[in-house]
């Protein structure tokens, strides 16, 4: 693995601040923007070398891969006791049952007087099938679409000194993204130059007012926003289930991050490490929202 500058651990940390918060945070880190780009092996002007197989590889383990793992599907078995909770469904399946038992116990004609209730009760089990089924169908086009539309998607990523259209989920920390009006961020990252950056936030902070973005004001980019107006160039700092959009997720979802190992501890066992580092021992935050509004039209270039 190589020998990077910073752990992911402390990118993900570095994330979670915004602001004047996040600029104290990599000065004191990292010294500046100059600073991290050398922490993380990237370079604001040629990108990442495209070519280099072995170090987006790399990159890759020590960072993650730039995929949120999606949810697991709900067994069919849940879906049919989803669909066995419909109000209607459980009064006829009260009456059938009394039926049944009065057809039995009651009823002149003890050997056909229960038919009645038992087909209710037939009937309302091909409507569960049927219904859970249906979800099940449907879950599965969903889902069908979405991974294709997150396969299919791109962004352009400066790469051997070009800029380049590269899939989101081939996306690596180090590097260098170009953002424009109407692009949603497919990780988080800094802001390393641009003009008139405004973003829309309200995905993961709830904030309705556009964020104005800057190296004086705010270089956190987040993943899952959108940028409504301006331009930048980034640098990739996290992705997949170590972004903000991954943090939330998981919290969503109601799983802790796993630890990861801390470099010293684990130089024995680089070569056998699998899956994606996604924590630093602590339960994930996810990015707090600003203390206050700022509405400045300045601009950094």
């Amino acid at each position: 693995m190589a020998d990077f500058g910073v752990k992911v651990g402390e990118l993900r940390a570095l994330m979670e601040n915004r602001g004047k918060e996040g600029i104290s945070a990599i000065e004191n880190k990292f010294g500046n923007i100059e600073g991290l780009l050398k922490a993380i092996k990237a370079n604001a002007t040629e990108g990442l070398n495209g070519n280099d197989n072995a170090d987006l590889d790399a990159r890759k383990q020590a960072f993650g891969i730039n995929f949120i793992p999606p949810k697991p599907p709900k067994p069919f078995w849940v879906l049919m006791w989803e669909a066995a909770q419909d109000v209607t469904l459980i009064i006829l399946m009260v009456a059938a049952i009394i039926s049944i038992v009065l057809g039995m116990t009651v009823e002149e004609d003890k050997k056909t007087s229960w038919i009645e209730g038992a087909a209710i009760l037939i009937s309302i089990c091909v409507v569960i099938f049927v219904t859970a089924g249906n979800d099940w169908s449907k879950e599965r086009q969903f889902r069908s679409l979405q991974t294709k539309l997150d396969e299919d998607q791109k962004m352009p990523v400066i790469r051997n000194g070009e800029s380049q259209e590269v899939f989101t989920k081939d996306i690596v920390v180090g590097d260098i993204l170009q953002l424009g009006y109407g692009d949603i961020l497919p990780a988080d990252g800094i802001y390393i130059t641009g003009n008139d950056l405004s973003i829309d936030e309200s995905t993961l902070t709830g904030e309705t007012d556009h964020i104005k973005k800057s190296l004086t004001r705010d270089p956190m980019l987040l993943s899952g926003t959108s940028v409504m107006e301006g331009t930048c160039k980034m640098v990739v700092t996290a992705v997949g289930p170590n972004s903000q959009a991954g943090i939330i997720v998981s919290l969503i979802e109601g799983e802790e991050g796993e630890d990861f190992t801390e470099e010293s501890e684990s130089e024995d066992d680089d070569d056998d490490g699998e899956g994606v580092p996604v924590a630093n021992g602590n339960k994930p935050k996810a990015v707090k929202p600003s203390n206050k509004k700022e509405k400045s039209t300045d601009c950094d270039s």
